[in-house]
């Protein structure tokens, strides 16, 4: 027997060995659930991703909506009683596939707007007296103290990908979707408006640009010729901060120039992504504009 494990390699008996260490203490709660794990991943045995995933698992239990929701300052409302063009105008320029419908006031959500159900509108043009009413789908309504955890289970039983969140007096405190939730768990979920790490600037169309705040004010000033002082700032991220006066939230805008700059993704830290729109009659002319920059 001796001979046998003597004949054991000693790297695998090494991993062996970590392996029988880590489940040797059978974890009584998350804390010591976690710091189990956080040794498995410093011996690797389990990879940084995965712990980085049962962590946002396990934090989502203990998280409420009102940690995570969009309040309803930041969020793109629709009216039901706006003119259809104008709100396939905003739609389009707004880059989200789901919008709440308000009448009247803004704690009067009727329901919610799909972006593709506008769809046959653009192609084949309003038809006289529609009424934006007869496309608007039910809204889900939830309240700040909803667990995430309950909240994702009712995503998925009820298909829903956003909700209304209501405070303790019924009022409309904000929004929240499935993105939302999943992100708390995978980490930032990237879509089609985000860029790639080698790129700065997106052209999205002929009026509209994604464009990462941490370009540098040369670089913008190159794309959108523009003459933002060089010497003042390093990214365009710190004009816009300079400009709010705090850390802006998703949906908050401010002008450039003949731009309107809009922020499409920020923590409470930095802000990330942006989008930069060209507004009056005139479309910009640029050489380069077709092309990622």
């Amino acid at each position: 027997m001796a001979d046998d494990q003597a004949s054991i390699d000693p790297g695998r008996r090494s991993w062996i060995d970590k392996l029988a260490q880590v489940f040797s203490d059978e974890p009584t709660d998350t804390r010591s659930l976690l710091e189990l794990l956080r040794n498995a991943e410093q011996d690797n045995l389990l990879d940084a991703d995965a712990l980085g995933i049962i962590e946002g698992a396990l934090q989502v239990s203990s998280l409420a909506v009102r940690d995570i929701m969009i309040p309803r300052a930041q969020a793109v409302i629709v009216s039901v009683n706006a003119p259809v063009r104008d709100t396939i105008e905003m739609v389009a320029g707004a880059a989200h596939s789901r919008f709440p419908v308000i009448e009247e006031n803004v704690d009067n959500v009727i329901g919610v707007l799909l972006a593709k159900d506008l769809l046959p509108l653009c192609l084949n043009g309003i038809p006289e007296n529609f009424k934006l009413r007869k496309i608007v789908r039910p809204a889900t309504f939830v309240p700040e103290s909803r667990r995430l955890n309950t909240l994702l289970k009712e995503f998925r039983e009820r298909r829903n990908h956003m909700a209304i969140v209501v405070d303790d007096y019924g009022s409309v405190s904000g929004i929240v979707t499935i993105e939302d939730v999943l992100e708390q768990i995978v980490g930032e979920i990237q879509d089609e408006t985000d860029i790639e790490d080698d790129s700065h600037i997106k052209r999205f169309d002929e009026r509209n640009h994604i464009v990462k705040a941490a370009t540098p004010i040369a670089d913008f000033n190159e794309y959108f010729a523009t003459g933002i002082d060089e010497r003042a700032y390093n990214s365009i991220g710190g004009v816009l901060l300079q400009e709010f006066g705090h850390i802006p939230g998703r949906g908050e805008s401010t002008r450039i120039g003949p731009y309107l700059i809009t922020v499409l993704n920020a923590d409470n830290r930095q802000i990330k992504l942006l989008k930069v729109t060209l507004t009056g009659n005139g479309i910009r002319e640029q050489s380069g504009a077709s092309d990622d920059h």
